[in-house]
């Protein structure tokens, strides 16, 4: 059955649902709010759930070669730079896993999918494209614009429109966020001398009192990402593209080790957002509308899998939709809900969970959290790697 598919939102979780479906043989009219596709963002992990999805939708090379592969996950105490684990990465993911383990820079990944969705003429992709909503009727679903004009007709709609997405207020009504008083900041700095030789070539959690941080590489090393997380309530704006302070920046992080603070005293600029939860929603799909990535499980960053099951979501939605004639549209999307809700939001549930385990300082509480995770890590190095297997080894 050729579906016409209207994918609202162009971004990581969208584009690669637009491939995916186009993959399938549907027609695509995919709408992004945005004037167009700029260098936004930072570094993103793709573990080996999404990286597996990627390589089926035929962008191995690609992503090889604008990825870093980290050689292991780490996490050390921040002001000294202790280690407390490392999980091996690399060649041992694959073998583990089926498939490797990539750090990306989140506009080298939203260029290889517009690359790939060149090759497809059944796809119309809009910029500057501002939906509201949507109206549906028995044989089909329109999306529609400020002033009650459709952007498009179709089969079925995708939100894919990220945190504050306009379909699932349709779907779901107000959905209020709860915000968890811990601001994040991001920044991407050059990888020079100096820094390679602070900066590990892992991804890496650095813990401290109330505030940790994150650094990997990107593109091939030359570049490393920061992320540094604190927990503070003088900042809810949930928005991540505001620009932050760099003092205030380094401030935050003074009392941390070298690599930490070399690395923040390199950076030109920065950003910093509010750290919002919302709870599992209990469903994603009415009649022809469903949703998909950060609209349907808007995710913390403590299992860095925001991108991740936006990527499984979109493989899953475009497998559920090729199905029997006889199977209405609005069944095969209760079908992707019933198969995509349960992990979705375990994970979610696993990353709130996550929020404060990096935060432990160095005193008591730290050696009662860190000091079991290393004496582990010494004893049982499988075992504690085996804490990801349930993410990491899924296949969509």
């Amino acid at each position: 059955m050729t579906l016409n598919v209207i994918i609202n939102g162009g971004g990581i979780g969208g584009l690669t649902a637009a491939l995916a479906c186009s993959k399938k043989g549907f027609s695509v009219s995919a709408h992004e709010q945005a004037d167009g596709f700029f260098e936004v963002g930072a570094g993103l992990q793709i573990s080996p759930n999404a990286s597996r999805v990627l390589g089926d939708l035929g962008l191995v090379d690609e992503l090889a070669k604008r990825s870093f592969t980290p050689k292991a996950l780490e996490m050390r105490i921040g002001s000294t730079g202790r280690l407390i684990f490392s999980i091996p990465m690399g060649d041992t993911a694959i073998r583990r896993y089926g498939a490797p383990y990539y750090h990306i820079h989140r506009a080298d990944l939203i260029e290889m999918l517009l690359s790939a969705l060149e090759g497809y003429d059944q796809i119309s992709l809009k910029t500057g494209s501002r939906a509201i909503g949507y109206r549906q009727a028995p044989d089909s679903i329109t999306l529609i614009r400020e002033n009650g004009d459709e952007l498009a007709t179709g089969d079925v709609l995708v939100g894919a429109d990220g945190i504050k997405s306009v379909v699932r207020q349709q779907i779901l009504g107000d959905t209020p966020a709860q915000f968890t008083r811990n601001v994040a900041w991001r920044a991407v700095a050059r990888a020079t001398p100096e820094l390679r030789q602070l900066i590990p070539p892992v991804a890496t959690v650095w813990t401290g009192d109330k505030r940790h941080a994150v650094t990997y590489y990107l593109r091939g090393g030359e570049l490393i990402n920061f992320v540094g997380v604190v927990e503070e309530d003088s900042w809810t704006d949930e928005g991540w593209s505001q620009p932050g302070d760099l003092q205030e920046l380094a401030s935050h992080f003074s009392a941390y080790s070298s690599p930490v603070r070399t690395l923040i005293d390199s950076l030109d600029q920065c950003f910093k957002w509010a750290l919002h939860t919302r709870p599992p929603f209990a469903r994603w799909s009415a009649g022809r509308a469903t949703l998909l990535g950060d609209a349907a499980h808007p995710m913390l960053p403590f299992q860095a899998q925001g991108a991740a099951q936006a990527i499984e979501d979109a493989t899953v939605l475009a497998r559920m939709l090729d199905g029997r004639e006889d199977v209405s549209v609005e069944s095969r999307l209760k079908t992707y809900q019933a198969n995509r809700l349960p992990r979705a939001s375990k994970i979610q549930s696993a990353s709130h969970a996550n929020m404060s385990v990096f935060h432990k300082g160095t005193g008591l509480n730290a050696a009662l959290t860190y000091g079991p995770m290393a004496i582990a890590a010494r004893a049982m190095p499988d075992f504690v790697a085996s804490r990801q297997d349930w993410i990491y080894s899924f296949v969509a």
